[in-house]
């Protein structure tokens, strides 16, 4: 999970969205001769290292990322915008959730699709990506209606990529291996507080539950938090970015993953503290299904509406396993990120007790 701060015209009004003065030596040598070449390649300039400007991004849950500015690149708008670029530096262990060499395709294939940035370079433990002049949504943006409704259209434009490689749910394997980790790495005591000796069979009943109904299956973000979604201000298109979940699943997990989004801020001082109090109310959920099946051209029946709200309801509960596993292994492999992983693991957990039987007791046609 990663938040990319707003683009420099909106940098003045948004000062909590990075920590400014980033030094360059964190900035990996290998990136930095990559660095070096794209100064010339890209600008026709050869540029003093020292004179780059660094900034890291805050919000980043599963790398650092660093934003470059080569000199003449300002704050303003114009050809000066363009000098700019990421720097993407793994995080440690993380090669657990995801396999790297699968994601950098993927990336790169949605390059091709004309999604996201361009991937300009990559060193061992990270890569070096197009800076796109965008702004990244805020969680308060989320919330609106029009934006809401951009986020729908595109999430379903996404679901219908034709991505190469095996199209079979990988959900189920996910959690399943994702738990295995968990209790290889947990404590006795961190296994009991968690509950990690129920989560197998929870998954196992979820999975039938789930498996054997009609639902649509496409190619899933899978964290579809407000960090990985931009949009550009003057043409009001939005677009997705940073692919490390992304896989085919069914798309009511990937919605009902993005709903349960709406309950974090990780640019708020408490970035690990979660308010279940907004996830959306039926409502809202109802106008973001009709845009989302609307979108294509259908013409979605009431009932067709009603099936998927309720397999994205029971699908909250997935998400809530998926990444209360997330924040346990995370606590345990990242180590250079600054967020609270076990007590944002409790609250998905927690989540996921209190919700299950009134969700489990809720009709799916």
């Amino acid at each position: 999970m990663v938040a990319v701060d707003p683009p420099p015209r909106e940098a003045a009004a948004a000062p909590p969205a990075m920590k400014r003065s980033a030094s360059f030596d964190r900035v990996p040598e290998e990136a930095r001769r990559i660095l070096h070449r794209l100064a010339g390649e890209l600008w026709g300039g050869d540029v003093d290292p020292a004179a780059l400007a660094v900034s890291q991004l805050k919000g980043a849950m599963t790398n650092e990322v660093f934003r470059i500015t080569w000199p003449g690149g300002g704050e303003g708008e114009g050809e000066g915008d363009h000098r700019k670029v990421l720097v993407r530096i793994y995080g440690q262990g993380v090669e657990v959730f995801f396999d790297r060499a699968d994601e950098v395709r993927t990336f790169e294939c949605m390059s091709r699709h004309g999604q996201g940035p361009r991937l300009l370079g990559r060193f061992p433990n990270g890569r070096i990506e197009e800076f796109i002049n965008a702004r990244t949504l805020s969680a308060a943006d989320l919330r609106d209606t029009e934006i809401s409704s951009l986020i729908a259209k595109k999430l379903r434009e996404f679901h219908d990529l034709d991505m190469p490689g095996p199209k079979n749910v990988s959900l189920w394997q996910r959690l399943r291996r994702w738990l295995e980790e968990a209790r290889g790495r947990c404590s006795p005591e961190e296994a009991r507080q968690f509950s990690l000796e129920k989560l197998g069979d929870e998954i196992a009943m979820l999975d039938i539950a789930l498996s054997g109904v009609d639902q649509r299956v496409g190619f899933c973000h899978n964290d579809l938090q407000y960090g990985n979604i931009m949009i550009y201000e003057e043409t009001r298109q939005v677009t997705l970015i940073d692919y490390e979940y992304a896989s085919f699943n069914p798309v009511a997990f990937d919605i009902a993953n993005h709903f349960c989004e709406m309950s974090a801020d990780y640019h708020s001082a408490t970035p690990h503290v979660l308010d279940f109090t907004k996830y959306p109310g039926i409502d809202e959920q109802r106008r973001f299904v009709q845009t989302y099946l609307r979108s294509s051209g259908e013409n979605p029946s009431d009932a067709e509406v009603e099936h998927l709200l309720g397999l994205i309801a029971k699908y909250s509960l997935a998400s809530h396993i998926f990444w209360g596993l997330w924040g346990i292994i995370s606590g345990h492999v990242n180590k250079n990120i600054d967020f609270e992983y076990q007590e944002y693991a409790r609250q998905r957990f927690d989540q996921y007790w209190k919700t299950k039987d009134q969700t489990l007791g809720s009709k799916s046609n």
